[in-house]
């Protein structure tokens, strides 16, 4: 078959788990003997970066453009909430982005076009694709198509935003610009239900298909340590909602025998590193690659997942099974249907910091429990293979052909 795979943002260019999902399933499809191209985006570059153009060729042909808006998507910290609105607006009807796609589509004349998450890129590429009479999947990654900003907050969800008029109007540009996909794809029941209970992709066939993990060699992943120090890691975005500063809080309760490692970006960037300057426990790396995300998780005792938002299904808890490391993660959203309290993990409460607290410390206390663990953990990461996913994948497609 001929794919294609849309994503607002894509590797190296890349801030959360949706753009290492689309990369991970483009090159499973390329190896499985697909032909794959991706449609993705670019700041802006000149003239020349207003048309879709091929920039790499890790798969078939990644395009990539500059989708004219007010700014580019990984801009907009510290943006005026009026021209964030407005950015909102252009991104549901972005003609010059239906354009990109139409003119994509006519040089690969692909079967199917697999969309990730289109804000950014452009929500009207969903009506576009189905109007040039080819297959549709869309691949559901948070909350966005229903909150613009993509975050629900834990304890705010009948705020009045949330139960406003406006956000059923935004939903129903949304569903109007997405048009119908023929299968929607949902890393959790959450989501899926999320979106069902909203009344939104009704028409479209709907499957709850966990993230994948990478393709990996398991010689090199086991975990190669334990000692008398207990090694926390957080590994995503550096912002409140993802329940840092909490995190932090938490932290300073432990006293010594115990780490905190952290990577990521973010605006609490400066706050880590001033943190990692005048305590000696706390260590930052700032953005790593997938390769060093490993080699943190293969000399941690336990990743910590604090968020005060609801989640979809986050990458680093797969990331951390495939490795055999535990997570502390926050009781919400998707989490609780990966993460086996007590067994993978431990589950806490979002945004109460004794419940975290409580939680470090038992693994600081039962740290070689945990570790010896770790075969256990491992062995449930298999159930989220490369492979069983795409394999799904295709099948679902052809049954649609």
């Amino acid at each position: 078959m001929k794919i294609g795979v849309v994503s607002n943002l894509y590797p190296p260019d890349a801030r959360g788990g949706a753009e290492l999902v689309a990369q991970r399933v483009a090159c499973a499809l390329y190896e499985r003997g697909h032909k794959v191209f991706v449609l993705t985006t670019q700041p802006y570059n000149g003239l020349h970066s207003l048309s879709p153009h091929i920039k790499e060729r890790t798969v078939e042909a990644i395009y990539r453009f500059y989708p004219m808006n007010f700014y580019y998507l990984r801009q907009d910290h510290g943006v005026p909430f009026p021209i964030r609105a407005l950015w909102h607006l252009m991104d549901l009807v972005n003609p010059f982005s239906r354009s990109a796609v139409r003119q994509v589509i006519q040089n690969e004349n692909p079967d199917v076009i697999i969309t990730h998450n289109l804000k950014g890129i452009g929500v009207s590429i969903g009506s576009e694709i189905q109007r040039r009479d080819v297959l549709h999947v869309h691949t559901l990654h948070d909350v966005q198509l229903s909150v613009p900003s993509g975050l629900l907050m834990v304890g705010n969800e009948n705020g009045w935003v949330n139960r406003s008029f406006l956000r059923r109007l935004y939903e129903r540009l949304v569903l109007k610009e997405i048009d119908k996909p023929d299968l929607i794809i949902s890393p959790s029941k959450y989501l899926a239900d999320f979106y069902r209970e909203r009344g939104m992709f009704c028409d479209s066939r709907l499957e709850v298909i966990p993230n994948p993990l990478p393709c990996h060699n398991n010689a090199i992943l086991p975990r190669e340590r334990i000692d008398g120090i207990t090694r926390f890691l957080y590994v995503g975005q550096l912002e409140d909602h993802k329940g840092v500063s909490v995190m932090l809080d938490a932290f300073d309760e432990l006293g010594d025998g115990v780490e905190l490692h952290v990577a990521g970006e973010g605006s609490l960037a400066e706050v880590i590193a001033h943190r990692a300057e005048n305590d000696g426990r706390v260590r930052y790396y700032g953005f790593v690659s997938f390769e060093h995300v490993l080699d943190l998780l293969k000399m941690s005792d336990c990743v910590l997942v604090p968020s005060i938002c609801y989640e979809n299904s986050p990458t680093v808890i797969y990331e951390s099974m495939l490795v055999g490391v535990p997570v502390i993660a926050s009781r919400v959203g998707g989490v609780p249907e990966i993460v086996q309290d007590g067994e993978t993990g431990l589950l806490v409460t979002a945004g109460d910091r004794q419940s975290i607290i409580e939680a470090m410390k038992r693994i600081h206390n039962e740290r070689v429990a945990w570790h010896e663990k770790a075969g256990a953990i491992r062995e449930k990461s298999k159930d989220y293979s490369i492979d069983n996913y795409v394999k799904r994948l295709e099948k679902l497609i052809l049954e649609l052909t």
